[in-house]
């Protein structure tokens, strides 16, 4: 545990952040040399730090395993080795120079396929978003129309159950209106049914009246003569 602490923190410091700085400065002051030495030195830490990934996990039960990856560090940086411009020169570059065109087409190939996997990808969930807010849009309008039936069917139920009392009130008011009329019937006087009612609520004697009157009195007046 304290020799992989130890193998991080050189790496780190070592092998990360002091190649950095000097790589700034080289840029800065334009020296080619210097330039051109740092770069052969990031070519091979890249490589160092592709190899380290697997050697993790294969071989860190070798003994002094940690203790060789600080000492490897150590030789590229130091300057009496120059470790990193001999891995480069001897065995980097002129495997890449014979490699380079096969790298190079299977790099362009790989950024085409890439290109159209990418394309392919985007228009595939472009197609599933676009589904899947059409069918979260219809759910919702059906929902929404349930919804909106259930509130109708509850207005018709609410409606019909009003219906009895709403009735229930034009029936009280023609009660109310049916006293008055009743009531004005039974106080007004009943209307004359023939004509002698007429005449006897007018006081003047019609002509039918006057001649029984006057057979009336023919009779009393003959009645009287027999009786003398």
């Amino acid at each position: 545990m304290v020799s992989w602490l130890i193998s991080r923190l050189v790496v780190l410091i070592f092998g990360t952040l002091y190649p950095a700085y000097y790589s700034y400065k080289a840029v800065k002051s334009k020296d080619i040399k210097e330039y051109v030495k740092w770069m052969m030195y990031w070519i091979i830490f890249a490589l160092f730090m592709t190899v380290e990934t697997f050697t993790d996990l294969f071989l860190c039960w070798f003994p002094f395993y940690y203790e060789l990856k600080i000492a490897f560090v150590a030789w590229l940086l130091s300057p009496y080795t120059k470790g990193s411009s001999l891995l480069y020169r001897k065995f980097v570059h002129p495997t890449l120079s014979s490699k380079e065109k096969d790298i190079d087409d299977c790099l362009l190939q790989a950024k085409d396929r890439s290109y159209d996997a990418l394309v392919h990808f985007g228009k595939r969930g472009l197609n599933v978003a676009a589904s899947a807010a059409v069918t979260a849009a219809s759910k919702g309008q059906g929902a929404l129309s349930e919804r909106l039936r259930s509130f109708s069917m509850q207005d018709l139920s609410s409606i019909r159950g009003d219906a009895p009392s709403q009735s229930a009130a034009p029936v009280r008011t023609t009660s109310k209106t049916a006293k008055p009329k009743l009531a004005r019937s039974v106080t007004q006087p009943p209307e004359p049914s023939d004509k002698g009612d007429a005449e006897q609520k007018s006081g003047q004697p019609s002509a039918k009246g006057v001649a029984v009157k006057r057979q009336d009195d023919t009779r009393n007046r003959a009645s009287l003569k027999k009786s003398q």
